[in-house]
């Protein structure tokens, strides 16, 4: 990096951290999380960020090379369709697996299952890795099921027969496809961080350098399945708290790097998808859903890390509960939102994130475009604490769009 790309490097970096300490930087941070949208402006798809990373990355860097006002990267991360493929993974479905319906424009498909029973959480609770190899890998990812076969006897303790279940026949299967599925994988961060190292060349800065999920999702996305988690709240609450904490207790170990971490910046992002208006009781947001992510958070702020709460759906009934936090050390990003009253109730306390509607950019037009950024700034910017961000990913979108928006920025962002 030359020095002047540094310097434009710099001044990117100090605007984010300054909106986050909420105060007025010299202009409000551009910080659109851009999804899947440079691959069809550059002619190539999401496919080839599962399967083809040279031109996924290509895709990527012209994107930031068109837009070189973006105060920080967002851009979507890689995925490997054949270490999926290797391990029949089943919760998603994905453009470029072999007999998928799903389009090559299109982003992976998630499909929910149960792959934990209702019956099952003391199992989960007194023996979490136990689970993950006996029950769950097993169900998500059928082509390792031989891993089911790793158990271990206590009546049985001389000499080698209690490792008999780490060389069975049907583990020593599953280990050749982790061992194919480690190439893939090996292949795909290393792709993703020559892309990234791309972007940084050009002098624009990572948004956040982690990533992280609130354990009561964790167990509704992946374990439990939405539906069920719902009714789990009613009939198994007392077993869903304790899950939770659990949970928060290991993500809190495995960002134990951020301590002596060297790194430009420490965020983390946490999605919250099932936090919104209506899907609980203000008492059991509270007790399933808040306190236990707090406790992560709470950890992630002793460490010196930033973390980034990205809401989704409607919030209009969280935010006093989202103003339990220290002032200055959070950014809060909003999806559907009464903006004007999120920016009083919330705006004093946590950096401001989001809201510009993507639709807006898929079917508007650059006038309609260009009059909606300024509404938002109108009412975002005043004090500090905003960075601007659509209302979720830009996957979607015309070209003369793209350019209204980020023009508008430009010209009415300006703080002095």
């Amino acid at each position: 990096m030359n020095v002047e790309t540094s310097k434009k490097y710099e001044i990117k970096l100090k605007r984010c951290e300054d909106a986050i300490a909420l105060k007025e930087p010299d202009h409000v941070p551009i910080c659109p999380c851009i999804g899947i949208v440079p691959y069809a402006l550059d002619g190539c798809s999401n496919t080839d960020s599962m399967y083809n990373y040279p031109r996924a990355t290509q895709a990527i860097v012209n994107f930031y090379k068109k837009y070189p006002m973006m105060d920080a990267n967002m851009h979507q991360g890689f995925n490997s369709g054949k270490a999926n493929e290797l391990a029949g993974t089943t919760m998603i479905d994905w453009p470029g697996r072999p007999g998928t319906k799903v389009p090559a424009q299109s982003t992976f498909q998630v499909m929910e299952h149960e792959y934990m029973r209702e019956d099952e959480y003391q199992e989960v609770l007194q023996d979490f890795t136990g689970f993950m190899l006996r029950k769950y890998i097993p169900r998500a990812y059928p082509n390792l099921a031989g891993l089911s076969s790793i158990r271990f006897i206590p009546n049985i303790i001389l000499g080698t027969p209690p490792l008999s279940g780490l060389y069975a026949e049907e583990a020593l299967k599953a280990y050749e496809i982790l061992a194919e599925m480690a190439k893939a994988e090996a292949e795909r961060i290393k792709a993703f961080a020559q892309c990234n190292e791309q972007v940084t060349e050009l002098g624009i800065p990572p948004f956040f350098n982690g990533g992280g999920e609130v354990p009561f999702d964790v167990i509704g996305d992946y374990f439990r399945g939405t539906l069920p988690t719902l009714m789990d709240q009613m009939e198994r609450e007392d077993e869903l708290e304790e899950f939770c904490y659990r949970i928060a207790d290991m993500e809190i170990a495995s960002f134990q790097y951020f301590k002596d971490a060297d790194l430009p910046i420490k965020r983390v992002s946490f999605p919250m998808h099932k936090g919104m208006d209506g899907f609980m009781s203000s008492v059991q947001y509270e007790k399933l859903y808040w306190r236990p992510f707090k406790k992560i958070i709470n950890a992630l702020l002793d460490m010196g890390v930033t973390p980034y709460l990205y809401t989704e759906g409607k919030y209009n009934t969280r935010l006093e509960q989202l103003t339990d936090l220290p002032r200055g050390k959070c950014m809060i990003h909003f999806e559907q939102v009464d903006i004007r009253r999120a920016k009083k109730v919330v705006g004093g306390n946590s950096c401001i994130v989001g809201n510009f509607p993507m639709l807006l950019l898929e079917t508007g037009t650059p006038e309609s475009v260009t009059e909606k950024v300024k509404e938002l700034l109108d009412i975002c910017m005043p004090g500090g604490g905003y960075i601007f961000d659509c209302d979720g990913s830009i996957d979607i979108a015309k070209e003369e769009n793209l350019d209204a928006m980020f023009e508008a920025l430009i010209k009415y962002g300006n703080y002095r």
